[in-house]
C-alpha cells in the first residue's frame, strides 16, 4: 500500500526523445507526444539541459522545474482549447 508520504516521492518515467527545429518529442507510458514551438513558444529558446530536466509528478502531467512550465497531455494534444496566457 502506498501512503501519502510515499506518494509525493514517486516519480514516473518520462523521456525527451528528440529536440528539433519545430519542437520537442517526449515519451511517457509508451506514448510519444509532440510539443510544437508554435503552440508552446517557451521551449524554443530554452537550453537543452533545461528541456531535458522534465518530471511527471502525476499521470499525464509534466513539469519542467528549470523553466517553471506545467503541461498536461490534454493541453499538449488540444492546445486550441487552452489559449496561452503570458504573465
Amino acid at each position: 500500500m502506498i501512503d501519502s508520504k510515499t506518494l509525493g516521492k514517486i516519480k514516473r518515467k518520462i523521456e525527451v526523445t528528440n529536440i528539433s527545429a519545430n519542437g520537442i518529442w517526449i515519451l511517457t507510458d509508451d506514448k510519444e507526444l509532440f510539443i510544437p514551438y508554435k503552440d508552446f513558444p517557451w521551449f524554443k529558446e530554452a537550453s537543452v539541459d533545461k528541456i531535458l530536466n522534465v518530471e511527471e509528478p502525476f499521470p499525464s502531467h509534466f513539469y519542467w522545474p528549470d523553466l517553471d512550465i506545467d503541461l498536461s497531455v490534454d493541453i499538449i494534444t488540444n492546445p486550441d482549447l487552452f489559449p496561452l496566457k503570458m504573465h
